[in-house]
């Protein structure tokens, strides 16, 4: 079977122990828990179970657990039995107890009617111990003992350092795909600095890094803003939130310089950009400046 576009072998047995698992279980219908630190990859492993099973010709659907309302999730019902896919529910633990009532029910009626396959698969994730929600009433043992028939446990990044620079570089390659720009080199300083860092935001904060990289396109430029931003404020301002900061940064000054090329011509700078004009206006209004939001 083909490996999936995001896949980056991995360095850490705990990691490959999880993979060796889910190729395992991908095929079957068995509800899967996935459970792991905000940022560490649930998603992608829900959606490799997807493309590795017989129902990857059906839609993945991601549900944010935490917007469902008994009103929306009533609407959602029928198609959710229907479906000949997968279904993620992000954040399962976040469900309302009315929401939960309803999920158990819909289970329970699909098995009774003996059309298990008609429905769509279940693939379950949480940063929350349900074990713990469970014991304190704040989530329904029986629907929980249904929706995790396995449970995989996704390690943080920092438990997986050996993986830091191959991910990385898989950051960098497809943050440079979309930006239509070079990917820049990264020196032995910065990896090192990647080493050391405890990424509490995990891959998706890593994933923050390098984009903020690729946009600034200079890495010695990149990193040199963001160490003077973490010595100066690091008890309280994280890699990631100094990597949000300088792509800012960055896309303000890709902006001016655009519109500094096209003579001002927002049109032609938004085509440039490869962003709507109405993107633009949006971003110029960020930035704050009136004279530039002007027509």
């Amino acid at each position: 079977m083909a490996l999936p576009r995001d896949f980056i072998e991995t360095e850490n047995s705990a990691v490959r122990t999880l993979e060796h698992a889910l190729r395992d279980l991908a095929p079957s219908d068995l509800p899967l828990m996935l459970q792991g630190e905000p940022g560490s990859g649930k998603r992608t492993l829900a959606r490799r179970a997807h493309d590795s099973s017989g129902r990857r010709r059906g839609e993945f659907l991601v549900v944010n657990c935490s917007a469902l309302t008994p009103e929306n999730f009533e609407h959602q019902r029928d198609c959710l039995l229907a479906r000949s896919g997968t279904v993620y529910l992000d954040e399962i633990g976040d469900l309302s107890t009315v929401c939960q009532d309803g999920l158990l029910e819909m289970l329970i009626q699909a098995e009774s009617a003996g059309n298990g396959k008609s429905h769509a698969r279940l693939i379950c994730s949480s940063t929350r111990n349900l074990e713990l929600a469970v014991q304190a009433d704040r989530f329904r043992e029986d629907l929980y003992y249904r929706l995790s028939a396995v449970c995989l446990q996704q390690p943080p990044l920092r438990h997986r350092r050996e993986d830091i620079a191959s991910l990385m570089g898989f950051f960098l390659s497809k943050f440079a795909r979309e930006l239509d720009r070079p990917a820049p080199a990264v020196s032995q300083d910065t990896r090192q600095l990647f080493l050391d860092y405890h990424w509490p935001g995990n891959i998706r904060e890593l994933a923050d890094m390098a984009k903020a990289i690729v946009a600034l396109g200079d890495e010695t430029l990149a990193m040199g803003g963001l160490r003077m931003m973490l010595s100066q404020n690091s008890d309280r301002t994280s890699l990631r939130e100094a990597a949000r900061a300088a792509s800012r940064d960055a896309e303000r000054e890709m902006i001016l310089r655009v519109l500094a090329r096209t003579r001002w011509n927002r049109r032609r700078a938004a085509q440039q950009l490869k962003i709507s004009y109405k993107a633009l206006l949006y971003k110029l209004k960020q930035i704050g400046d009136s004279k530039l939001e002007a027509s």
